[in-house]
């Protein structure tokens, strides 16, 4: 067979593996459908890992790498829990019946709430001059059931301070990555008796599935609206985490703020080294890789809104302190030639990353 005779075949396969890989999906499907039947959870560790041996095993008698089959068969299942999670969201039909306005659709925060409220069955209309429904929030009714602000922090909290003077009846809840910028909005909904809390998504936008991803909701003082919106997501696998409006803001200068800068810190560095990055690729190692790719994703991301979360937070200065603390720390136990030293922020930094543990 010539190369472009192989090359077909080879086509031909991956249509195949993929025709499979569509029906393996409707299995799933079918399966998710049972769970719900039974109230079985969406996510059973011990089956995945029989799954995951399984295709390990079959690899090896095949005679190719089990770890590209279990890395296959990994993504395999986390298409399969996807299907079945966004099934048991849609079969909730929290919303049905209910009209959702999502401020700031046309983000893409905002159009990811529009998607998932869509899913459990809410009429979501959006509000952006960018696009939507409306191109002014403030000439809709707001006699809707969820009015979710989704708009950059720097005028969210202006939107939020309105929406305190109009009172609309149902529940608001912003998902700002930062809370004190938003204080005193969302105080003033408070007082105005509004059905008020706070999200924050510790994931982004093209986040399909939920396990293993946070929700953060920030009480205000109205439990009943803070359990109001976490039951939104009780079809799904997220974990879902409460703080205070204080202690929101401290811990996201850490979770944030510091890998933010880390990342902006290494790509900086190697910008200004002067290294050329074919050079850099000859001479790659699995750590720089790993960083590497990290630091890509973050720097394909908006910087405006990266620079809000540095910017605005009342807490940022501590996390920064500290990244420079420990850079300096470094440099100087290198400079001065202390193994013992050296040994020990290592041997400090494993006991810390070991008390955290691993996720599933």
């Amino acid at each position: 067979m010539s190369i472009d005779e192989l090359r077909t075949e080879l086509a031909r396969i991956d249509r195949e593996l993929l025709e499979l890989v569509a029906r393996r999906l409707e299995l799933a499907a079918t399966i998710g459908g049972e769970k719900r039947a039974t109230r079985t959870p969406t996510r059973d560790y011990r089956q995945e890992k029989v799954v995951i041996e399984r295709a390990r095993t079959a690899a090896r008698d095949l005679g190719i790498s089990p770890r590209l089959a279990e890395n296959l068969v990994i993504s395999l299942i986390r298409s399969s829990l996807t299907v079945q999670e966004q099934g048991r969201v849609a079969a909730s039909r929290r919303g049905g019946g209910k009209r959702a306005l999502v401020i700031g659709g046309s983000g893409k925060m905002g159009d990811w709430f529009v998607r998932f409220l869509s899913s459990q069955g809410f009429a979501v209309e959006t509000a952006d001059p960018d696009g939507g429904h409306h191109s002014d929030w403030a000439e809709t009714s707001l006699e809707h059931d969820l009015i979710v602000v989704a708009t950059p922090m720097v005028v969210a909290n202006a939107i939020l301070e309105r929406l305190a003077g109009i009172g609309p009846p149902g529940l608001v809840f912003d998902i700002g990555s930062l809370k004190s910028p938003l204080r005193s909005g969302l105080e003033a909904l408070v007082a105005a008796g509004v059905r008020v809390t706070s999200l924050h998504p510790m994931f982004g936008p093209d986040t399909e599935l939920l396990s293993g991803e946070h929700v953060i909701f920030v009480d205000l003082g109205c439990p009943d609206a803070t359990e109001e919106a976490e039951a939104l997501f009780a079809s799904t696998m997220a974990t879902r985490v409460r703080m205070d409006l204080e202690s929101h803001d401290r811990v996201i200068a850490f979770v944030l703020g510091l890998s933010h800068a880390l990342n902006i810190a290494f790509f900086t560095a190697l910008e200004r080294s002067g290294e050329t990055t074919p050079r850099l690729a000859d001479v790659s190692s699995t750590t720089f890789e790993a960083q590497l790719d990290v630091a890509r994703v973050l720097a394909g991301e908006n910087p405006h809104m990266y620079f809000e979360i540095q910017s605005l937070n009342e807490y940022g200065d501590i996390a920064l302190d500290e990244l420079v603390k420990a850079a300096e720390k470094v440099r100087e136990t290198v400079e001065a030639g202390d193994e013992a030293a050296f040994v020990a922020l290592m041997s400090a930094g494993r006991r810390f990353l070991e008390s955290r543990g691993s996720p599933e």
